[in-house]
């Protein structure tokens, strides 16, 4: 059942231009052949989903949210591109960036392609690790740019707030905290053994600077994971609770393979920021960057 991705374009673009023809005209193949794509989708999902006339083609009620769906999967698509060749060509970037893992898996592929629309002929390179080690390249002169998670920035980088984010403590449906009818307590999570990050990462650091204002006590690893998606994992296969972003678990939370666990007295927002060296004006194509993320995120404010 599985679609090739030209034909999830080609219904996309109906949606969009109303007409098979002006969408096969934009994609650059002939309209019997644009037709037959589309009878094909349509057979292999077993769904109706273009209705047909002389005034044009629109999409069925099915369509609509076949599309929708078709949407999100060519944007993650464009995401893994863009992420990909950044990561490739970071050797010889004229822009080097680093990023720590919740930001280079779920924001920065996107701002690096918004960017790149404008200026197709930059190469970007991008270094994924934790917010520690991205502070370091960049207080290092080895990248031009860094994006981290960490609650705290140290004094000698320069710091903008780039976007929001939650830390969520999430547990796989068949844990016992699912069929909890009241939030955890702040004591009770500090006391439970967790699937945690490595140290120097931005999401243990924030987690641990939570117990530590709440004076619940120091955290307890049942396991120490070197990636957000090693800790999701491990979750959902039952070694244990976790507290990951939600940017990292959207996914798993809205198809049920992982559940929330409210818990009380504990403050697990953070900020997530860009950073450069202090004292030091951005220029060219790293303030550029910055920019673009500063419009996708909605971050306005310095931090």
């Amino acid at each position: 059942m599985t679609p090739d991705l030209e034909s999830l374009r080609l219904l996309v673009l109906v949606g969009e231009l109303g007409s098979i023809g002006r969408a096969a005209a934009k994609l650059g193949i002939a309209q019997p052949s644009a037709s037959k794509r589309l009878s094909s989708l349509e057979r292999k999902f077993g769904l109706a989903l273009v209705d047909r006339t002389r005034r044009g083609s629109a999409l069925t009620p099915d369509g609509r949210v076949v599309t929708d769906w078709a949407r999100r999967v060519l944007d993650e698509l464009n995401v893994l591109v863009t992420g990909a060749e950044a990561l490739r060509s970071r050797r010889a970037a004229e822009l080097r960036v680093a990023a720590s893992l919740t930001v280079a898996e779920h924001l920065a592929p996107g701002w690096i392609g918004e960017l790149r629309r404008s200026r197709n002929d930059l190469y970007v390179g991008l270094v994924v690790t934790n917010s520690s080690l991205v502070c370091d390249l960049v207080r290092g002169g080895e990248v031009d740019l860094g994006f981290v998670e960490s609650p705290t920035v140290p004094t000698e980088l320069s710091a903008r707030r780039v976007a929001a984010d939650r830390l969520a403590v999430v547990v796989p449906p068949g844990h016992v905290w699912a069929r909890r009818r009241k939030p955890l307590t702040a004591a009770e999570l500090a006391e439970t053994p967790l699937v945690v990050r490595e140290h120097g990462s931005g999401t243990r650091e924030t987690l641990e600077r939570a117990l530590r204002r709440a004076k619940v006590g120091e955290l307890h690893p049942v396991a120490e994971l070197g990636s957000t998606t090693a800790v999701r994992s491990a979750v959902v296969d039952g070694a244990g609770p976790a507290v990951l972003s939600v940017l990292a678990v959207d996914a798993d939370l809205s198809e049920g393979r992982l559940v929330e666990v409210a818990v009380d007295g504990l403050d697990l927002r953070r900020q997530l920021r860009a950073v450069w060296p202090g004292g030091r004006r951005l220029l060219g194509s790293a303030a550029e960057l910055l920019a673009v993320a500063l419009r996708a995120s909605g971050g306005d404010r310095d931090g």
